[in-house]
């Protein structure tokens, strides 16, 4: 049994666990989840929006995952609906052609986000601002399988895979055996670690960390929406 102290919980800023489903959508589901939590009035926002948006910027096909960089860009330009104007798809349509947001779309809500510090202590800082924390990570076996107490801690010998990367958003922090540890929350549904949030051991997040974001302010998108 592992001893976990609790330091930091934002939990309480998200609804339940969403499910990314067998698509590379989750650095969506990571922004969408972090921009709804910070607007604080209980409204899911449109993953499906973000990410058609993300790769339509980079110029990727829906069937990749999205850059980072670019959803932050998507946040500040082009905004989301709330996730009922268009509801997450399990799968994509067979003809790619018709995977287009419906019109009208409703209300954009769009915020200003940058890059920030993937070192722990300063993930730690901006929780405890309050602030919710995007994580890019890269994966290895111990992530799929959490133990009973939803901690993820590599094996001995167990190394980072380069090409498993993976999107999840750090909702807290604390200690466990003694050890700082990430509380993060995933986008593979409730049944991953504990309703669909996990502790991150110090040993598992030095090596497979890389990248990180935080969103600020809101932004008035609808120039920019008009523009378009």
């Amino acid at each position: 049994m592992n001893q976990v102290v609790t330091h930091c919980d934002l939990r309480p800023l998200f609804g339940p666990a969403r499910d990314q489903r067998g698509r590379s959508t989750c650095v969506a589901f990571a922004a969408s989840d972090t921009h709804a939590a910070l607007r604080g009035d209980g409204t899911a926002l449109c993953c499906e929006y973000a990410f058609f948006h993300g790769q339509r910027r980079a110029k990727r096909p829906p069937t990749q995952g999205a850059h980072l960089p670019t959803m932050l860009e998507v946040l500040a330009k082009d905004g989301q609906p709330a996730e009922t104007a268009w509801p997450y798809l399990a799968m994509l349509p067979t003809d790619l052609a018709t995977w287009v947001p419906p019109t009208p779309i409703g209300a954009l809500h769009g915020r200003a986000g940058m890059m920030s510090s993937s070192a722990i202590e300063s993930v730690i800082a901006a929780l405890n601002a309050g602030k919710p924390v995007i994580l890019l990570l890269m994966l290895s076996p111990a992530f799929f399988q959490p133990n009973p107490q939803g901690i993820v801690d590599p094996a001995l010998g167990e190394v980072p895979e380069p090409a498993r990367r993976h999107a999840v958003i750090a909702c807290g922090h604390g200690v466990v055996d003694g050890k700082p540890a990430l509380l993060v929350r995933n986008s593979w549904g409730p049944r991953w670690a504990i309703s669909g949030c996990g502790w991150l051991t110090e040993a598992f997040l030095k090596p497979r960390l890389f990248a990180a974001a935080t969103l600020l302010e809101d932004i008035d998108v609808r120039a920019h929406s008009i523009a378009a």
